[in-house]
């Protein structure tokens, strides 16, 4: 038997798609499996894990795949810890390494650090950990 379904848009619904988005970012990494794709499910899962936070809180979840502005909108509501807000440099992975020919392939040095800042970063599947320990953050009272 099926497990029932949280209610469609629901803050549980959103988290169910970011947890599966992450489970797919923490793949091993076989030959054919591009690192574009890893980064594209590490940014979904936050965009998403975000969005359930939103939605928790009686905030509309606006139409976007910019991090940066989910993070904008859920500070109005409540602190974000400092390690959530590093996920903002996820967005660059929702559109431009989706297709080919808009960007420069994923090397592995960027998959694992920030290029633009040469500051390491966690591996991103610890983004969707951050994510999902922010999207179990119980609504405000």
């Amino acid at each position: 038997m099926l497990p029932e379904l949280p209610p469609l848009g629901s803050a549980e619904d959103w988290l169910r798609y970011a947890v599966s988005d992450l489970e797919l970012a923490r793949m091993p990494r076989a030959p054919e499996i591009m690192l574009e794709g890893l980064c594209y499910h590490a940014q979904q899962c936050a965009e998403k894990a975000l969005k359930a936070v939103l939605t928790n809180r009686c905030v509309p979840a606006p139409k976007t795949h910019s991090v940066g502005l989910l993070l904008d909108l859920l500070s109005e509501q409540m602190a974000i810890p400092s390690e959530v807000e590093e996920a903002a440099v996820l967005t660059d992975y929702a559109v431009m390494c989706r297709y080919p020919g808009d960007a420069e392939p994923v090397t592995q040095q960027e998959y694992e650090q920030d290029g633009a800042s040469g500051r390491d970063r966690p591996h991103l599947g610890q983004e969707g950990d951050r994510m999902m320990k922010l999207a179990r953050i119980p609504s405000a009272p």
